[in-house]
């Protein structure tokens, strides 16, 4: 039974798309009913960085980080076919699916509804989406597809650690050719704040406690006490930003839904290239399915987090990064459905006697 309850997601993350929706609508009502308050929260912000913003985003990533065991990058080597397509897959094929695909749809499918600038900030948004895998939730989804816990640590350690040398010089190099200007300073800084230093804080935390208590307590204990810290600070963050995004919002209601579009295609599309080339070399489906998920799904947290500090709390492009978070768990339950519905196209992993 325990087992059982152990690959259930939890009430809040199935139901995250409401609660997002929810919190979108509340931070609208918020900023045209009460516009004192974004007024007040926009005092405090230091090298263009939101304070109040920067809070709850450490908020949500710190739990994250330390679920991540670096001590799995030493087992590396033991069966790498698995990394290279997550690898593979999350750097050299992602980024520029999402810049195509979204290129594609807000300048050319939807020029009639979108103005060209807009489409820009929108392309910005989605190309940060695009250039961050996801990092904690593909846990759960790797438990959703009976995963091997084992090897879904080493394939989201691993990632996080090209994130810290990747992410920036592919954003700059994306956005340089969508002519957004970004400086280098200002990415650098955002990886620092919200990737190095709570990765940091997270493998300490993880060291500190593993040390003093063990591994077990750590794991059963200490952690659990973290499961709603991450979804509260989204939450609370997303009602301050749509309190910024309120006016946009209400003047441009269609555009949460042509953001959607690319970003769903994206999704579909890079789950099933990292899945069928799982299958073309014949991995276990332990193996394949988190894979698929990895680079399906997005580290929406940074992408926020980066789009606020570039571009600003009302930006289309923060909005467009919000949007990612608003449709990837109801997709990626049906990616979840679709890897479960096809075990059968995988070798069966070999069993030690």
């Amino acid at each position: 039974m325990d087992k059982e309850k152990a690959t259930e997601i939890s009430f809040f993350q199935r139901y995250l798309t409401i609660w997002v929706a929810l919190c979108m609508i509340a931070g609208v009502f918020i900023g045209k009913l009460l516009p004192a308050v974004p007024a007040f929260f926009s005092k405090f912000e230091y090298a263009n960085v939101s304070i109040p913003t920067a809070i709850l985003i450490w908020v949500m990533i710190y739990p994250m980080m330390m679920k991540v065991n670096f001590q799995s990058v030493k087992n590396v080597g033991k069966n790498p076919k698995g990394l290279y397509v997550t690898w593979i897959t999350n750097w050299l094929i992602k980024p520029f699916t999402m810049f195509g695909i979204a290129s594609f749809f807000f300048f050319v499918v939807f020029k009639g509804f979108i103005p060209a600038e807009l489409g820009k900030e929108y392309l910005a948004g989605a190309v940060l989406l695009g250039a961050a895998p996801c990092t904690a939730m593909v846990f759960v989804w790797s438990q959703l597809t009976k995963g091997n816990p084992a090897y879904t640590v080493v394939q989201v350690a691993t990632n996080d650690l090209i994130i810290l040398v990747a992410f920036v010089p592919i954003v700059k190099f994306l956005l340089g050719i969508s002519n957004v200007s970004v400086p280098w300073d200002t990415l650098i800084i955002s990886v620092v704040l919200f990737v190095v230093i709570p990765l940091t804080a997270g493998v300490l935390t993880r060291m500190y406690v593993s040390k003093r208590k063990g591994t077990e307590y750590f794991e059963n204990q200490f952690l659990p006490k973290f499961d709603h810290a991450t979804i509260a600070g989204l939450l609370l963050m997303l009602i301050l930003l749509f309190s910024f995004q309120g006016e946009v919002i209400l003047n441009n209601p269609l555009h949460i839904l042509l953001i959607a579009v690319p970003l769903t295609i994206q999704t579909f599309l890079i789950f099933f290239i990292a899945y069928i080339a799982a299958r073309v070399l014949k991995l276990p489906h332990n193996i394949a399915a988190p894979a698929g998920m990895i680079g399906a799904s997005n580290f929406f947290e940074l992408a926020v987090a980066v789009a606020i500090a570039l571009f600003g709390m009302e930006s289309p492009a923060a909005l467009a990064t919000v949007v990612g978070v608003l449709t990837e768990v109801p997709i990626m339950l049906i990616l979840v459905k679709i890897a479960n519905q096809t075990t059968s196209w995988f070798p069966k992993p070999v069993v030690k006697k």
